[in-house]
């Protein structure tokens, strides 16, 4: 492990960031975040002091160290005084930083629909560099087709009237244009086999996307395993779970485990480890990747 840079000496440059087009405004204010601990820990600095010199509690120091929420650059500025970052390249570059993490992400024009607590995943998504997922009920909302999205989101929303349902399948499928960008992501989803055997809306809207599928399998950034009936150990992982991989340093691994009226997000690296071990298990039970388009093809040639 590299030695922790001291405040005034060589760190790498926060432009890596500024410069790429992937890193949304949530990876942002996570690095952002990230990089004040750092300079407020060196410096030898507490939260509540560092609270005190931008007028605010060490609660609201917490929360933008881990990046929850956005900065003012007058805080920043404030905070990089602090900390004895006096260089002026260095501060312009952190108070670009957090105009940068202030800016709306393409998802803001949904905010109409757009749950706070998937917001974060959303943004999380945008910047991974890895997306491993495990499902046991439905398909990975990047997997999806459009017939198939509506269905299962009315299910989430039985109530809600078709405007509503219409806005959130257009968003799901506005994710998953990330799949088709430039150095896109590598997804690796494992599907219990109950998922591609449920009737969600009828023959054609399975036809269709198990179809959908196949052709899926053809990207190379996708992997995609089936875990059959015939494998017991994956009750292991108990739930959906996705794993969110970063490229860069200051992103840590993220656990994304999504609930019926929120989710839960983990960092902690004996968690990411313990979920890292549970995702391997998983893909090591499940058939393994040359056997999914048979497998599929199986389920289509049963349908006629």
């Amino acid at each position: 492990m590299s030695a922790i840079p001291q405040p005034g000496g060589e760190q790498p440059s926060l432009r890596r960031y500024l410069d790429q087009p992937r890193i949304g405004p949530t990876a942002l204010r996570i690095v952002l975040g990230a990089r004040l601990r750092r300079l407020r820990q060196e410096s030898g600095i507490t939260r509540v002091d560092a609270g005190r010199s931008i007028r605010a509690s060490d609660a609201k120091i917490t929360r933008l160290e881990r990046g929850q929420v956005g900065f003012k650059q007058r805080d920043v500025a404030d905070l990089l005084t602090l900390y004895r970052v006096l260089g002026e390249d260095e501060r312009a570059e952190y108070v670009e930083m957090a105009r940068q993490a202030n800016l709306p992400g393409w998802w803001h024009q949904y905010n109409d629909v757009l749950e706070d607590w998937f917001e974060l995943h959303v943004g999380l998504e945008e910047a991974a560099s890895l997306i491993r997922s495990y499902e046991v009920q439905f398909l990975p909302g990047l997997l999806q087709t459009q017939d198939y999205a509506r269905v299962v989101t009315r299910l989430g929303y039985p109530d809600s009237p078709m405007s509503k349902i219409d806005r959130l399948v257009e968003l799901r499928l506005e994710r998953q244009k990330l799949l088709y960008v430039a150095e896109a992501p590598i997804l690796w989803a494992v599907l219990d086999e109950a998922v591609l055997r449920r009737p969600f809306g009828g023959p054609e809207v399975v036809r269709a996307q198990l179809e959908h599928l196949i052709r899926m399998t053809d990207r190379p950034n996708v992997t995609l395993q089936i875990a059959p009936f015939s494998v017991g150990a994956l009750a292991a992982a108990g739930t959906p779970v996705t794993l969110l991989r970063f490229a860069e340093p200051d992103l840590p691994d993220k656990i994304y485990l999504e609930q019926l009226t929120g989710a839960i997000y983990l960092d902690k690296q004996e968690e990411i480890d313990q979920y890292s071990l549970i995702m391997d298990r998983l893909s090591a039970e499940a058939n393994p990747p040359q056997d999914t388009v048979p497998f599929l093809r199986s389920l289509l040639d049963a349908m006629s």
